[in-house]
């Protein structure tokens, strides 16, 4: 970040617990706070101007706590990273690499091409559903269709005309659900996402359907998800986004509330689908960007809340 805003700006650091009275006085003082956690019983913030979360979510930021005139923004640049992480979970369910390997280790040639039962499926065969049509959304309907997969988008707006190949809103979900085979969840949580992927919808999805949460764990609701999972009415679930996480100091910690790790058909891990090199150093790159621009006083790049600076 030095390297990136140059010397005329200051960095502090302060750990998110504020546990020392030069961590309070730092926090107070700041022009531009960049964090992930704004919430009470936190000091007051009376000269900030621009609060930056440096990932997309800002679910734990509450903004009713920014001074009056402090914009919010975020960042992106993880939709690339997203993107591989989607189709390489998908993959798995195709082109079975790791059981083909360990059968040959012991002599078996299971997937031998020429015998009738070796035959795999493939993805570009397939329609995939995204629920949630912004940065993560897109990028992903644009290496689907590169797979050749027919796609189709399920958002409270259409967004570009030419993103997906079939659009639904989202007060036809259900329609959406039954016309796909594999649902990449990417929305957002927010108060009218919250179980949004419920029980009926998932109930829409034909039985062999995967279901993929690189979004927000609660935007598909726990209790339907587990049990359309153990009845086995959903062929399988890859989930990165969960419904517990770990607390402050902790190293361990269940996903869920409910036990998804008994499933076998559920391929579980740990909020890290966008948690790349290239994650950080476009992130990084959109921080700079805005403190040079809020410091020029022009216009700042995805601003959630509060003024855009203007020039003098």
């Amino acid at each position: 970040m030095e390297a990136l805003i140059g010397n005329r700006h200051q960095i502090e650091t302060v750990d998110d617990d504020l546990s020392t009275d030069a961590a309070v006085e730092a926090f107070t003082r700041a022009d531009v706070l960049i964090g992930i956690r704004l919430q009470v019983p936190m000091p007051p913030l009376h000269q900030l101007r621009l609060y930056h979360a440096p990932a997309a979510g800002t679910d734990a930021i509450d903004a009713s706590l920014l001074p009056p005139g402090c914009s919010l923004c975020n960042c992106f640049g993880h939709e690339q990273a997203i993107a591989e992480y989607v189709f390489a979970a998908l993959l798995i369910g195709h082109v079975p690499l790791a059981q083909a390997d360990r059968d040959l280790r012991q002599q078996r040639w299971t997937y031998w091409a020429g015998a009738p039962g070796a035959l795999r499926t493939e993805l570009g065969s397939q329609t995939l559903g995204i629920i949630g049509l912004g940065h993560i959304g897109q990028t992903i309907a644009a290496r689907a269709r590169a797979f050749g997969m027919r796609v189709h988008g399920c958002n409270r707006s259409a967004g570009p005309a030419d993103c997906v190949d079939q659009f639904w809103p989202l007060d036809q979900l259900d329609n959406f659900m039954a016309s796909i085979d594999a649902v990449v969840v990417t929305l957002p949580l927010l108060p009218d996402t919250r179980s949004l992927v419920g029980a009926r919808a998932l109930a829409a999805l034909a039985p062999h359907a995967v279901l993929i949460n690189v979004g927000r764990g609660p935007v598909v609701d726990e209790q339907a998800l587990y049990e359309a999972l153990k009845s086995r009415r959903l062929n399988a679930a890859i989930i990165d986004t969960w419904y517990r996480y770990p607390s402050a100091g902790q190293t361990t910690a269940a996903p869920a509330h409910l036990d998804f790790a008994s499933l076998d058909h559920v391929l579980m891990t740990p909020h890290m689908s966008g948690w790349t090199h290239g994650t950080v150093r476009r992130r990084q790159q959109t921080l700079a960007d805005n403190i040079q621009r809020l410091a020029e006083g022009r216009p700042l790049l995805n601003l959630l809340r509060g003024p855009t600076p203007r020039s003098n």
